[in-house]
């Protein structure tokens, strides 16, 4: 599951208990990743915070399936498996086109976004999350300007920006905590847009 102590629903009392019970999805089930923060339950509490605003929240403009997509590219680009398969069976649920999500998943996989079934816009995000995780000294302000050369608002392009740098911290996470998919549900995530403090994953 991890390559640290971890606890489990049934054995967390307390503020963890409290902080599961708001992340849990179906039959008490924690995500592995989750639960890599259960030694240290303000830090999962930050983590979901963050990723409940910066993926899951209603004023976002970007719709979410591509956010998703963002997500899966930069996991990809940092080779973590456990957050590609995850946001791919979210980002293929939300899509709710297998043909598409499997070609889009097939040009990330060869990190080849120009045969990917997305717009030039699209590409565009994807082309600047790639910098902002691999290079991101290397970003320059005509990055931000071909954004919106693109038809993005400064508002979206804020939105591509948090969900990328997200990506980078949540793959840090699980790689440098041997954080595995054992036990999962692939796919799981904190569907109600429209609250923001209802984690909890379905």
């Amino acid at each position: 599951m991890s390559w640290i102590k971890t606890v489990s629903y049934e054995d967390s009392e307390g503020r963890l208990r409290k902080l599961y019970d708001r992340v849990k999805g179906p039959d008490n089930n924690i995500d592995n990743i989750m639960m890599s923060h259960s030694l240290r339950p303000h830090t999962m509490e930050g983590h979901m915070a963050i990723y409940k605003y910066v993926l899951h929240h209603s004023n976002n403009q970007i719709p979410k399936w591509f956010l998703e997509v963002l997500g899966v590219w930069v996991s990809w680009l940092n080779n973590c498996n456990y957050c590609v398969e995850h946001h791919f069976g979210g980002m293929k649920r939300l899509l709710a086109d297998d043909v598409r999500s499997d070609l889009i998943r097939e040009a990330i996989e060869q990190e080849d976004i120009s045969n990917a079934p997305l717009d030039l816009q699209q590409k565009k995000a994807m082309d600047y999350a790639k910098i902002l995780n691999n290079t991101p000294a290397d970003l320059r302000e005509h990055h931000i300007e071909e954004l919106r050369a693109v038809g993005f608002d400064d508002g979206e392009i804020l939105e591509i920006n948090q969900v990328s740098a997200y990506f980078a911290y949540a793959n840090r996470t699980v790689l440098g905590l041997g954080v595995s998919t054992v036990g999962d549900i692939i796919g799981l995530s904190p569907n109600n847009s429209e609250n923001p403090d209802d984690w909890s994953h379905s």
